[in-house]
């Protein structure tokens, strides 16, 4: 009997009331709490490069365009290794690759600490936590969802995109006053600390698959059993990638996701803190106000996936763009004082609550377009997202040493949001079950 039809023969038992004949929760809630804490743990590292680019420029007198070069070169790795990450959780399991990439993101940000040459921070901070990073991207978030659940995709995938936010929110204030009060290298020290901390929940919590306990995905009428083990899982990412290059809604998606890095992750993300403290902002406020980015960004998100469940994905992205693309054109005028005015936190609520309500709706535009390959090319798409992110973050650096300022910056990537809404709308849907007979 073949692996397959060993795992098509085990009997789901149906849940087990507990005391008081209450129905236990579903595994899958526990498998999607324990990816929520990993995703924290592994958003520290992205809280640091905003911080780093004064300290660094006035400690080893290195341009930003220099620094904004490996933060570029991170947030690409980011994206580009997404997609075999996602062929890589078919191929060795999820826990195997998730807490492999853990430790890597561990091992780059502990080695700066040592660094003494331009060189080693494209390594470290580049290389090494590029490519762990990019093994934690959204992939992994997709990959859980896509397998655990097959009602409340949108929530969850919208709960598990916040978790990001919350890391940020958790460790920026932390790590901007680390770097004010005790330089900039005991705040590399917590990340690689931080990431280490998740390996343990990571390995001993999480289960690859359903079946791995005898349970159906969430809301599945049928027991689902556990897929072989993918072999090939460069080739399969690059064969579907081909695949989709060859369908108008993948570059149309990856269009517009690569604006939506470009605004968020390579924007502000990145520059913010620096362009706020041109204007006389302390280090610790204006970080703190990049915090408030993600409290509000936890319900945005989670209130898209909301809404993703009940409303067309098209026409979500459109507005979502477009709000974004008018908030941009005003930063400009509140950054103008070094106080944080009303106007200000407007922006930073109103921004918070756009920053990745992006992702739920492309997701599920990927699992209609794409079916079961959704989470691959949805790391393809997440590869354009986090190029564009890549390219404004060396821009910007690269702007700011020849202007003088950021401003260019901000109106550039508003008309780019402008951009991206219309794309949305240009995305054709496709017929119910198309996508999986695909």
């Amino acid at each position: 009997m073949t692996q397959t039809s060993e795992a098509a023969a085990v009997v789901p038992q149906p849940p087990k009331p507990g005391r008081g004949g209450r129905i236990r929760v579903h595994r899958a809630w526990f498998v999607a709490a324990v990816t929520f804490v990993t995703i924290i743990g592994a958003a520290a590292f992205r809280s640091v490069p905003g911080l780093l680019i004064d300290p660094l420029h006035d400690e080893f007198d290195w341009s930003r365009g220099t620094i904004s070069a490996a933060v570029s070169v991170n947030l690409a790795l980011y994206g580009l290794t997404a997609p075999f990450a996602a062929a890589l959780m078919d191929r060795f399991g999820i826990r195997r690759v998730v807490a492999v990439a853990l430790t890597v993101i561990a091992l780059g940000s502990g080695l700066t600490v040592w660094m003494t040459a331009a060189w080693q921070l494209m390594l470290c901070w580049g290389l090494l936590v590029g490519l762990g990073s990019g093994s934690m991207a959204l992939a992994f978030a997709a990959t859980v969802t896509n397998r655990w659940f097959t009602e409340r995709r949108g929530l969850v995938s919208g709960i598990l995109t916040a978790a990001s936010a919350s890391g940020q929110l958790i460790f920026l204030p932390l790590l901007s006053w680390i770097v004010e009060r005790h330089d900039w290298r005991p705040a590399a020290v917590t990340v690689a600390l931080a990431a280490l901390a998740v390996v343990p929940f990571v390995w001993l919590l999480l289960r690859d698959h359903p079946a791995d306990v005898g349970l159906k995905p969430y809301g599945a009428a049928e027991f689902v059993p556990k897929p072989a083990p993918v072999p090939g899982a460069a080739r399969r990412a690059v064969t579907v990638l081909f695949s989709a290059a060859r369908t108008g809604p993948f570059w149309l998606l990856a269009g517009t996701f690569a604006i939506c890095g470009a605004s968020t992750n390579g924007l502000i993300q990145t520059h913010f803190v620096p362009a706020a403290h041109d204007h006389g902002m302390p280090l610790t406020t204006a970080a703190s106000l990049l915090a408030v980015i993600g409290v509000f960004d936890v319900v945005g998100t989670i209130a898209s996936g909301w809404f993703t469940d009940r409303f067309e994905a098209r026409r979500l992205l459109a507005v979502y763009y477009s709000l974004r693309g008018v908030s941009l054109l005003f930063l400009p005028l509140l950054l103008v004082t070094p106080s944080v005015q009303p106007p200000m936190i407007f922006f930073i609520v109103f921004y918070g609550l756009d920053w990745v309500a992006t992702v739920p709706p492309t997701l599920a535009l990927c699992r209609e377009q794409y079916g079961e390959d959704s989470a691959i090319v949805f790391g393809w798409v997440l590869a354009s997202h986090q190029v564009g992110a890549a390219l404004v973050a060396f821009l910007g650096g690269v702007a700011r040493d020849a202007f003088g300022s950021y401003d260019v910056v901000w109106y550039a990537s508003g008309a780019l949001c402008a951009v991206a809404a219309l794309m949305a709308l240009v995305i054709r849907r496709r017929p119910a079950g198309v996508a999986t007979a695909a």
